[in-house]
């Protein structure tokens, strides 16, 4: 019994230990000679899950190691039930590192950067926009009415601010109320950089989307898939899926499209950016699957700029009295990948032609040079 009781009274005067996981220490390496701004990092959820079994996704919060401040996160499902990915926004420099701490604590609250919808009020309308730059895309509803369109529209913005559920309420898109319009044109062709089929040296438009679902929502990547019925592409059936993501801080969106066809033949598709009247600047870099417009100037509206950057290897870039095109490949039920999007001068970050090359340009040396992350 005395050794019982000395055992038990040494137990007491050790101090208590436990396996509990408490934090996770995250480093983010920048290898390119690239400075990133603004970036919407993943980090894989599972990943996170094995340094720190225990977290209460209600209660913890991203430390940045350097500033001692909370970095924004979003916990992102892609449609699924159990977490998929853990998103942060950082700065970090080329060629450096970056320490993040994940640790239990109250989050402070984020504004929204990131923000998606159906429009059933405005004849099937689904719109996205984050703090830079805003889009839509048709309908079924608008199908042979005077304002149907095939391709992406842009909506532009100087304002850091979510503002379309402002302008629909309004109604009065078309004009600027302060921070930016709806001035851009689509028509019967690609707009802001939509994909198609191109059959027999002609372009197979699909009808406008039939049905939506939104995938994730803000505050910093909303992602949601637009279902298109199939259609007779110059002799073949296709169906395609397209699934859109918009990051905070992003002039670009991530599109990845599955066309659905019969055969294992390759399918020949282009996208492609509509073509004003009067003179813009152009540039076409087949090498590096970019294609980019500086439209002209619009009076008193300004200028958008639109681009492009293909994943896939492209045949041929050119440009006809409609359109500017970039043509590659795809296969039955695999998925491509490609970034399209816009800015505008007047928002006063990207104010000439040669800012927005060059802005594409970096983009996509970034798509080359992902970051790579660690996590104990």
């Amino acid at each position: 019994m005395k050794i019982f009781k000395i055992l038990f009274l040494l137990a007491l005067s050790l101090p208590f230990s436990t396996n509990a996981q408490t934090k996770a220490t995250v480093t983010i390496q920048n290898n390119s000679a690239l400075d990133r701004k603004e970036t919407v990092v993943a980090i894989k959820w599972a990943t996170v899950l094995s340094s720190y079994s225990n977290i209460d996704t209600l209660n913890f919060v991203v430390i940045n190691a350097n500033t001692k401040k909370q970095v924004p996160y979003q916990l992102e499902h892609h449609g699924n039930a159990a977490i998929q990915n853990l998103l942060v926004q950082i700065d970090i420099k080329a060629k450096s590192s970056l320490n993040l701490s994940i640790e239990k604590g109250k989050p402070e609250t984020f504004t929204a950067k990131t923000y998606a919808r159906y429009v059933p009020e405005r004849l099937d309308d689904f719109a996205w926009e984050n703090d830079k730059i805003a889009f839509r895309a048709y309908g079924k509803a608008l199908e042979k009415t005077d304002g149907d369109a095939y391709g992406f529209d842009v909506w532009v913005k100087r304002t850091d601010k979510l503002v379309l559920n402002e302008r629909y309420k309004r109604n009065d898109y078309h004009s600027d109320h302060g921070d930016g319009l709806d001035y851009y044109h689509v028509g019967y062709t690609l707009g802001a950089g939509n994909m198609a089929p191109f059959v027999k040296d002609t372009i197979r438009y699909s009808g406008n989307y039939h049905q939506w679902k939104v995938l994730d929502n803000g505050p910093l990547r909303s992602t949601f898939q637009l279902t298109f019925d199939t259609w007779n592409a110059g002799g073949i059936k296709v169906k395609a899926v397209k699934t859109i993501s918009i990051d905070a801080g992003s002039q670009l969106n991530r599109i990845e499209n599955v066309y659905s066809f019969d055969g294992n033949n390759p399918l020949e598709v282009v996208v492609g950016i509509i073509r004003r009247e009067k003179p813009g600047v152009i540039a076409l870099n087949e090498k590096q699957g970019i294609l980019g417009y500086w439209e002209p100037t619009f009076d008193n509206d300004g200028t958008t700029a639109v681009g492009s950057i293909l994943t896939t290897p492209v045949s041929t870039m050119w440009v006809n009295k409609e359109q500017i095109l970039a043509k590659t490949t795809i296969k039955t039920n695999e998925p491509i990948v490609y970034y399209s999007g816009a800015a505008w001068d007047k928002a006063g970050k990207i104010t000439n032609s040669k800012q927005w090359f060059d802005y594409l340009n970096n983009f996509q040396q970034q798509i080359n040079n992902p970051l790579i992350v660690n996590i104990k």
